[in-house]
């Protein structure tokens, strides 16, 4: 991303006022490896000098992901309390105000704690795009909101965290993750996408 310089008092560059460019890594389910191929995407362009944050990353417990974020400067959560605890959030004005060319941010469609200055963690990503910051981010296709009475039909389940569709639309790129049944059913046995108990 360009950076124009400008000439001031005190010689600072600001950034150009176009809108960041949104790369979403969509999957099938849990466990594909859409954050895995996120990190390694990230590791690539640091390494041709891009200057790149980790704005929230879920693990989810999933030591190779965690691995994976190594060597990726990560931008702290912000704490918000509720109901009596202190839970965490991405923080997206510290996102903001350090001015990466680029921003990791895991999970697209997750929902805020109440009290967040946004519902929704997509509507974090289309501030932080506003401020012309690029952004890789995650989603599985059942939080597509088109599908949502499709996915209840096949799985009996409805999913309450969901995003509109012209998140897809308005994306500058959109990378499918998948592997095979045999493999996710294989990553699953072996607790790499849920702890054993689940």
């Amino acid at each position: 991303m360009e950076t124009l310089p400008i000439q001031s008092s005190n010689s600072s560059y600001i950034r150009s006022a176009r809108r960041g460019r949104h790369k979403i890594f969509i999957g099938m389910s849990p466990g594909v490896g859409k954050t895995y191929k996120m990190l390694e995407e990230g590791h690539r362009l640091k390494k041709e000098g891009v200057d790149i944050v980790i704005g929230l990353l879920e693990t989810h417990k999933r030591r190779e992901t965690a691995d994976k974020a190594i060597g990726l400067e990560v931008i702290p959560r912000q704490e918000i309390p509720w109901s009596g605890v202190v839970l965490t959030e991405m923080n997206t004005d510290a996102i903001i105000a350090r001015q990466p060319q680029l921003a990791l941010i895991d999970e697209l469609a997750h929902t805020n704690v109440p009290g967040s200055e946004r519902e929704k963690r997509y509507q974090d990503v289309e501030v932080i795009l506003s401020h012309g910051i690029d952004v890789f981010s995650t989603v599985n296709i059942q939080h597509l909101e088109s599908l949502n009475d499709l996915v209840a039909r096949i799985t009996g389940v409805v999913v309450r965290e969901r995003i509109p569709d012209r998140l897809l639309d308005e994306a500058s790129e959109v990378v499918v993750v998948d592997v095979t049944p045999e493999t996710l059913e294989e990553r699953l046995r072996e607790g790499k996408i849920y702890a054993p108990e689940k």
